[in-house]
């Protein structure tokens, strides 16, 4: 019988403490992200946060435009269905804003009938996405809309719109 005091065989003798580490980005994106599901919200923000992401977190659509008109962030990820208005207003509103003409809008829904990406185009987002959605084309997705990343080449599966494109100019050797 244990006393407290001994050591278990083999524990901690020359051993490193399990690591796991997140992916740094590259490029940090200034990102707004919208999302009324806060368990969502924070799950999100914080593996954004970790890979070296500026994040700011809101849970309404009209507190998305305040915030994106004080912050100017490089991308908005915003859901479609939140209390108030919906992000399809919220997306409308903020694309009056010439302040904001260069944000990138992401559309994050649980929407993908026919014709939602479609309505998500028109209302003024650059690309849509479905949840849930791999972390591996968010990451995708942002390092071809932070400014300084925007010439890396390819088009993740999944992700529609032009902005964050290389333009032919940028993609030639």
């Amino acid at each position: 019988m244990s006393t407290g005091g001994e050591a278990r065989p083999g524990a901690g003798e020359g051993r490193e403490p399990m690591r796991v580490e997140m992916p740094k980005v590259g490029v940090p994106a200034r990102v707004l992200l919208v999302e009324d599901n806060v368990d969502l919200a924070e799950g999100l923000a914080m593996v954004l946060k970790i890979q070296g992401h500026e994040v700011r977190v809101v849970h309404e659509a009209l507190a998305a435009v305040e915030s994106a008109q004080s912050s100017i962030p490089d991308v908005i990820i915003l859901d479609i269905g939140l209390p108030g208005i919906s992000g399809y207003e919220a997306a409308r509103r903020i694309h009056t804003d010439p302040a904001l003409g260069k944000v990138v809008l992401v559309a994050l829904t649980g929407h993908d009938g026919d014709g939602d990406r479609q309505r998500a185009l028109a209302a003024g987002f650059d690309h849509h996405l479905v949840k849930p959605v791999e972390m591996d084309v968010i990451d995708d997705l942002l390092a071809r809309c932070t400014p300084p990343a925007r010439v890396t080449q390819g088009n993740p599966s999944g992700i529609d719109g032009e902005k964050g494109k290389p333009s032919p100019a940028q993609s030639a050797p």
